[in-house]
């Protein structure tokens, strides 16, 4: 795997260095002390932690802030489903950490016409329960994807997956579409034989079941590294390797993976600093520094592509539907205060959904911030006095959400929009989020395609069941002209014509005030020293632990 890092030493205190390893995103470096404009302070003299646990056996003790919501790789399009999915199936190809694409399942691809995508599969593959893998199970699999309300959106420019022989499998688009093997690499292959029939309860094993009970919600059988070996949701999941992996050049040697979820990011850090655990993820901004300062552990940063906003609910509100008060509202919001001083700096504010080195990035859409400007739009609009909303965050899928949230209901009070906050887990908060039970709701969003319009796809473009368009569009905004114009994008080879479309397209969700942007959220990670998770994370955030090495 081919990995650019740069060695960054960073002046401290005393006169002392400190060296910081950081990723580069698509050809740009940032120095996290420059960043968060700190300054590094001495590393402390510490003794090894008395419960540190051998890494002879090469198990990995890991702490997220949650566990995946469910085992079925389509019922949500989250990014623990995602990371969930590395582990325990494989994709047709993934993303390496400089932007290339790299074969996993699928050996090779050719582009046999137009619309037409070749894929030569992996032989003598088996999944977790000693089926053979086939074409067959790339087909069924597709097949699902289509009808799962989460992923039908990204397939839709998709005619069919056509079984050709055993071991070769067409992914047919209605029209040329530029973007199939970023496509590729959301088809992690089920195991078609185990997930047919009908289960203990009379139900089909082949369910999606959104917030419910399914086979799939609670089975799984892949081709992936690791097998499920034990879950309690929430609490506890163990993995252990899988002695029939295919992919035997994996410099990967972990054998065991205990997975823990804790949901306080202090008490997640105080776990690995005592030796507890030994990699945790997200890294709290406020203990960056407390953890770079401890020789016993790395941290690895990462400039980040995550948007994190706010849906205004046009169709529960009418006061939404005045461009007006949308824009006074974005204009009430501080992003870049929230950034500075609840992110620690570990986030850079934002006035679009296309972060700097994107095709639809417009330079000319900054952050606005201006509260008289905001009280000006509140009086025009006919709501001097404001009004009263109700507003839904989780409270542990993305870093500090809900003291975000507690911010912009303080800021929105100076505007006389008083906010009725409710925060809960996450594994909550999606079936509210589903159900659009709130005015304003939050919503972080990675285009795991590295792909502006995947933004547009999901969170912009009108809400429609048939096409899955709009999933995550909890403002039920709805621009006809927007709609157009990202259809328009899917068919461009021509990058520079695509990128002026796109940015088209930023520009009129920033004069329509279609959202309230916040920030694109920074990435951080921390493991023990001997735990090499610099090989294996990347901006999708989504670490390969197949591959991961523990000396």
């Amino acid at each position: 795997m081919t990995v650019s890092f740069w060695q960054i030493r960073c002046l401290v205190a005393g006169g002392g260095a400190r060296e910081f390893r950081l990723q580069g995103l698509l050809g740009l470096t940032f120095c996290l002390g420059l960043v968060l404009g700190l300054i590094f302070t001495p590393p402390l003299q510490q003794t090894s932690p008395a419960s540190a646990k051998p890494l002879a056996d090469k198990t990995l003790r890991m702490a997220y802030d949650a566990d995946p919501v469910s085992l079925d790789p389509h019922e949500f399009l989250t990014g623990a489903t995602l990371q969930f999915s590395h582990m325990a199936f494989d994709p047709l190809v993934r993303w390496r950490q400089d932007f290339t694409v790299e074969p996993r399942l699928a050996e090779r691809w050719e582009q046999i016409d137009p619309n037409r995508v070749r894929f030569y599969l992996r032989k003598g593959v088996t999944f977790h329960s000693g089926n053979p893998f086939t074409a067959h199970d790339v087909v069924w699999t597709f097949n699902r994807l289509k009808r799962s309300v989460d992923f039908k959106g990204l397939f839709e420019p998709f005619l069919r997956a056509e079984y050709i022989d055993e071991h070769t499998v067409d992914l047919i688009t209605t029209r040329p579409y530029p973007l199939t093997l970023n496509m590729a690499t959301y088809i992690f292959p089920m195991d078609s034989k185990f997930y047919s029939g009908i289960d203990e309860n009379g139900q089909r094993k082949d369910a999606i079941i959104k917030h419910g009970k399914s086979f799939a919600s609670t089975h799984v059988s892949g081709t992936g590294p690791f097998i499920l070996t034990y879950r309690e949701q929430g609490v506890r999941l163990e993995f252990k390797r899988n002695p029939n992996y295919w992919d035997t050049q994996s410099k990967g040697n972990v054998k065991n993976i205990i997975f823990t979820p804790i949901k306080e990011g202090a008490t997640r850090v105080a776990a690995l600093l005592s030796g507890e655990v030994d990699f945790i993820a997200p890294v709290p901004p406020t203990d960056l520094f407390r953890i770079n300062r401890d020789k016993r552990v790395d941290l690895i940063g990462m400039r980040g592509t995550r948007i994190i906003l706010l849906t205004l609910d046009q169709k529960r509100r009418k006061e939404f539907r005045d461009r007006r008060v949308r824009q006074a509202i974005v204009y009430a919001v501080n992003n870049k205060g929230i950034a500075k001083k609840i992110m620690r700096r570990f986030a850079t504010a934002a006035g679009q959904l296309s972060p700097p080195d994107f095709q639809g990035h417009n330079k000319a859409l900054k952050p606005r911030f201006d509260l008289a400007k905001a009280r000006q739009l509140m009086k025009e609009a006919g709501y001097e006095n404001g009004f009263s909303v109700t507003m839904m965050a989780p409270n542990n899928r993305y870093v500090n959400d809900y003291k975000i949230a507690r911010a912009v209901a303080a800021m929105l009070a100076k505007i006389n929009i008083k906010v009725d906050l409710k925060t809960m887990p996450k594994a909550q908060y999606w079936q509210k989020f589903d159900a659009r039970a709130a005015d304003i709701m939050m919503i972080g969003w990675h285009p795991d395609t590295e792909d502006s319009v995947n933004y547009y796809e999901f969170l912009v473009m009108t809400p429609d069941k048939k096409t899955g368009y709009g999933q995550y569009n909890a403002g039920n905004y709805s621009n006809k002209i927007v709609d157009t114009l990202i259809n328009e994008t899917r068919s461009m080879n021509d990058l520079f014509l695509r990128a002026q479309l796109l940015q088209r397209i930023e520009k009129i969700l920033y004069d329509d005030a279609a959202f309230v942007p916040l920030h694109w959220q920074h990435l951080a990670w921390a493991a023990r020293k001997g735990v090499h998770i610099d090989e294996v994370v990347n901006v999708m955030n989504m670490p390969y632990l197949g591959d991961l090495r523990i000396d």
